[in-house]
């Protein structure tokens, strides 16, 4: 799935890898933004060059993928990440290239005062979700759910599951046994068509709660059983996702009312009377 992105009212190619869930986009195109060369691609070549020379090559951190060209048709193409963009954006000596590194060097800066201090982290969350319209009822669920996946994937790491398919598959693994769907199709029924649309982020506060419980019943399976590799730690979220998948149909079964809902951020942060005017 090939996209179109806007970058400073220019248009920057992409392509979303499914595998790795990762967006790439084409280094020419954002070389040819941030600077007034007539010749992108030569331009590209020069940086590359020098930049070897230096000590570092940046087609280190590229990938070469078939984008469609202005003429229509396919061709390889130099491609890097966000963050393999961000460095080479660093190595480009424009000035218009040159509020993107001071915000780096922002960024870095607060990356690294969070470090010392993980209060300053939740901090800016709960400032993003509070600018979106979330409630603080919900965002404080939200952040808790952050910090039990954070532990989750630290033990996945720990026991040698591979970041990126290993980790989509088992969480995938912990959905459907909790909720009876898999997280792609999760996005579906909520109405959520953009691979950069977070499905916790449309999540309601019960979905929240036990997605926690799936997760956090996952890892402590795991600690317990000392699950090793994929194969182990798989049988292990699926124990820990049917922890959670038990006590769910348990409170639809006396509440009468289902957990899994089609609501997403738009309702989310809807106002009660607007809500029901909407009824």
């Amino acid at each position: 799935m090939t996209n179109l992105k806007l970058f400073e009212n220019q248009q920057i190619r992409s392509d979303w890898n499914e595998e790795e869930q990762e967006w790439y986009f084409a280094v020419v195109d954002v070389v040819a933004v941030l600077t007034d060369s007539s010749d992108p691609k030569d331009y590209w070549y020069r940086m590359k060059k020098r930049e070897k020379v230096s000590g570092f090559e940046l087609s280190t951190i590229c990938r070469q993928l078939k984008l469609v060209a202005s003429d229509g048709k396919k061709y390889a193409t130099d491609c890097a990440t966000k963050q393999g963009l961000l460095r080479i954006i660093q190595s480009i000596p424009s000035p218009k290239a040159e509020p993107f590194k001071q915000w780096l060097a922002q960024v870095g800066a607060d990356r690294i005062a969070e470090i010392e201090n993980p209060e300053l982290a939740q901090a800016r969350i709960r400032a993003t979700y509070k600018a979106k319209g979330y409630s603080d009822e919900w965002i404080e669920k939200r952040i808790r759910g952050i910090l039990v996946r954070d532990e989750l994937t630290s033990e996945w790491k720990q026991r040698g599951v591979k970041e990126g398919k290993e980790y989509a598959i088992l969480t995938a693994e912990i959905s459907k046994a909790t909720f009876g769907i898999i997280p792609s199709d999760y996005k579906k029924l909520k109405g959520l068509t953009k691979a950069s649309e977070n499905l916790r982020d449309h999540m309601t506060d019960l979905e929240l709660i036990f997605t926690m419980l799936g997760e956090a019943s996952t890892t402590e399976i795991a600690k317990n059983k000392n699950a090793k590799g994929f194969v182990e730690n798989h049988k292990a979220a699926k124990a820990g996702g049917s922890v959670a998948g038990k006590a769910r149909k348990d409170l639809e079964q006396k509440s009468g009312k289902k957990i899994v809902s089609k609501q997403n951020f738009i309702q989310l942060t809807e106002k009660p009377d607007k809500q029901n005017l909407n009824e």
